[in-house]
């Protein structure tokens, strides 16, 4: 089994009953794709994919994703003008990918700009965290932490995405 950059065994709790920092909060609560969001927000962005694989659904995240063994974890960093903004971990279950196949080989083009032209696209409620992170190229720091539960035609998938410092530098409401 393959081990994640980051763990999500962790406390999660609904976003909107928990304080968040107000500089964080637009994007942590944002309903629509991070990644238009991201894009609109610098003039270079682009995915780096740290980890694509096929591997054993962990058991703490069973319960989120029912009747699901196997999956592709699939690991990014998101870069807005050259600064590592976020984190992503995604868990596509087997059955998910099998009905959908262009899930099954993003490479570098984020999730995002797939699963939010789709429109049988729901979302299940944001959920956050707080986690310690040590990434390659981006250092270590206590990041908030978001994750949903997706469902594309009826077929669910859960993402996880941790904001990392450079997203100070970021304006939320440009």
């Amino acid at each position: 089994m393959s081990i994640p950059v980051i763990s999500l065994d962790t406390d999660w709790h609904q976003a909107q009953n928990c304080s968040l920092p107000s500089e964080l909060a637009p994007w942590i609560l944002e309903p629509a794709s991070l990644t238009a969001r991201l894009k609109r927000h610098c003039g270079h962005f682009r995915v780096q994919v740290l980890n694509e694989q096929r591997t054993t659904l962990p058991v703490f995240l069973q319960p989120l994703l029912p009747n699901t063994l196997q999956a592709q974890l699939r690991e990014v960093i998101l870069w807005c003008d050259d600064k590592p903004c976020v984190y992503g971990q995604s868990w596509l279950p087997e059955q998910t990918i099998t009905a959908l196949r262009p899930l099954a080989d993003m490479g570098e083009r984020p999730l995002g700009d797939y699963i939010f032209q789709q429109s049988g696209l729901q979302r299940g409620s944001i959920e956050v965290t707080q986690l310690q992170l040590t990434l390659p190229d981006a250092g270590s720091a206590l990041c908030y932490t978001r994750r949903s539960v997706f469902r594309l035609n009826d077929l669910p998938l859960l993402v996880a995405e941790a904001f990392l410092p450079a997203m100070a530098e970021l304006k939320a409401f440009a």
